[in-house]
């Protein structure tokens, strides 16, 4: 089982998702819900193409917090 950390950010015209350990592996959709479906769908496509490029699958060193400034 693998973990890896998504970022989720909100724009003007719906959400994008991003993983920091996988460059170039993004999702977009509509609603949070939608590309959270998204971006699954979109991690499993990029490790198969990994996979059949016989590149190596990176481990997540990613980590996150949330800085509270007052």
């Amino acid at each position: 089982m693998r973990k890896y950390l998504v970022i989720y950010e909100k724009g003007s015209d719906g959400y994008s998702a991003y993983i920091p350990d996988l460059p170039g592996c993004t999702s977009a959709g509509a609603t949070k819900q939608e590309v959270e479906h998204n971006i699954i769908e979109a991690v499993t496509l990029h490790l198969e193409a990994m996979k059949e490029s016989g590149l190596q699958i990176p481990e997540s060193i990613s980590e996150s917090e949330m800085l509270v400034l007052a």
